[in-house]
């Protein structure tokens, strides 16, 4: 069973970084796609970033292309999403998600998913 773990949210000010982890335990998911997706409230969750197994593939959503940036670290088992430049409307529970068979934009897509993490951006 696999198990995914956010942790760097918090709240911080417009223009202000953060840098989201998401560590995985239960296999390795060096092979894996992973993503990141946001669900704000009254809203649906919506795709923010994902790349390939080998990270040399990365995909954004149009909202936040320009201001962050997803990696991985296969020897930690971690998935990052540095966020800069952030605004107000990015305010969400982050989820970083695994296990890609599909469409890396569709939260269908994933059969892992961590817990969320919430970031909090004021104006």
């Amino acid at each position: 069973q696999v198990q995914l773990v956010e942790s760097g949210g918090g709240l911080v000010q417009a223009g202000d970084s953060l840098r989201l982890s998401c560590a995985a335990s239960g296999r390795t998911l060096s092979r894996d796609a992973m993503g990141w997706f946001r669900q704000a409230p009254g809203k649906e969750r919506e795709f923010v970033a994902a790349l390939s197994w080998s990270g040399g593939s990365t995909y954004y959503a149009d909202s936040v292309k320009g201001r962050f940036t997803i990696s991985r670290d296969n020897a930690r088992n971690t998935v990052y999403l540095q966020m800069n430049s952030l605004k107000p409307e990015d305010t969400a529970v982050y989820y970083c998600a695994a296990d890609l068979e599909g469409d890396y934009a569709s939260e269908l897509g994933y059969g892992y998913w961590g817990q969320g993490t919430q970031v909090t951006v004021s104006s």
